[in-house]
């Protein structure tokens, strides 16, 4: 008799099927976007689909035409890690997509004994102190659903909108995924809104692959595709990234435009989390410099709230 949805073997079996479902897609979306004259080989004209052939792939990478029809149907488990690396070179994956492929065929393997499942992890006191310690920059740890769990006021102040947003309340902590997809009002505060998107899409790829049976994971994907129609296409397009530093611009409701450079560290935390700490900082002589400075000063004489809560500026007089 089929188990009830959330019994807990039918979640294995969903589990595994999901697997398998995101190894053939990722493939198939990696063949597909690979032009022939890529890898050396004549486009035709007799060529039905965008990409290469199965055959093309299998033939690149030094296996047979069955045995990578049968890895791109999401049979991944027992393959080496060296197959794994010639398929990764035909198809010419960057190295967040080549990493991903190898999470997917981690998360394939039957497991010896069952591995501590990863929970919500406590940021240790240190770490809130170090971020509030950076009164000039915002500085902010994320984890890896994109959830903000340490921040200093100098964050708070900067993503006042996605802190105060409804799409935080009642959840305990702000998430850039549910302010991007589910706040009407991003589009506004994010300049580079679909550049924005497509990144935070790609992030949860990433964690989803290193992290195959995070309940809450899985959870907010279902709700993001649910109730967004631009996160169910970015989502279907199976980008990855791992790393998300550069540039970003910001329509700030009290300072105006913001343009600041942002990188992260890996913190390594308990429980097999791993979380990132990004920095933000402004070109010095730069507009976007001086209104930093100015939501730095706000900052500072603000009453110290709750880390989930924001910093309001006060209103300019119009």
């Amino acid at each position: 008799m089929e188990s009830p949805p959330g019994h807990r073997t039918g979640s294995r079996t969903d589990s595994r099927s999901d697997n398998r479902s995101d190894i053939r897609d990722f493939l198939v979306s990696r063949r597909a976007r690979l032009a022939p004259e890529r890898v050396g080989l004549p486009a035709g004209r007799r060529r039905r689909v965008p990409g290469l052939r199965r055959e093309e792939v299998a033939a690149l990478a030094g296996v047979s035409t069955e045995w990578y029809t049968r890895l791109e149907k999401g049979h991944i488990g027992g393959v080496s890690e060296d197959v794994l690396e010639a398929v990764a070179r035909a198809l010419l994956l960057d190295e967040d997509e080549r990493t991903y492929l190898l999470d997917l065929a981690r998360a394939a393997r039957p497991a010896r004994r069952s591995s501590p499942r990863r929970g919500d992890v406590r940021i240790p006191p240190s770490v809130q102190w170090m971020v509030d310690s950076m009164t000039m920059a915002p500085a902010f740890v994320r984890s890896g659903r994109l959830d903000i769990v340490a921040s200093n006021a100098l964050c708070r102040a900067l993503y006042a909108p996605m802190f105060a947003s409804e799409t935080t309340r009642d959840r305990g902590c702000a998430n850039f995924s549910r302010y991007f997809f589910l706040d009407p009002g991003s589009p506004d505060f994010f300049v580079d809104w679909e550049e924005g998107a497509r990144a935070t899409v790609a992030l949860l790829r990433a964690e989803a692959g290193r992290e195959p049976h995070d309940r809450a994971l899985r959870e907010l994907v279902g709700e993001l595709s649910t109730l967004s129609p631009d996160f169910r296409t970015m989502w279907a397009s199976h980008d990855v990234r791992i790393r998300h530093e550069g540039t970003k611009r910001l329509d700030h409701p009290e300072v105006g435009r913001l343009e600041l450079t942002f990188r992260h560290l890996s913190l390594p935390l308990p429980q097999r989390a791993v979380h990132d700490l990004i920095i933000y900082t402004a070109e010095p002589g730069t507009p976007s410099e001086d209104r930093l400075g100015l939501l730095a000063s706000w900052a500072a004489s603000a009453p110290r709230p709750s880390p989930s809560e924001p910093v309001h500026p006060p209103r300019r007089r119009s």
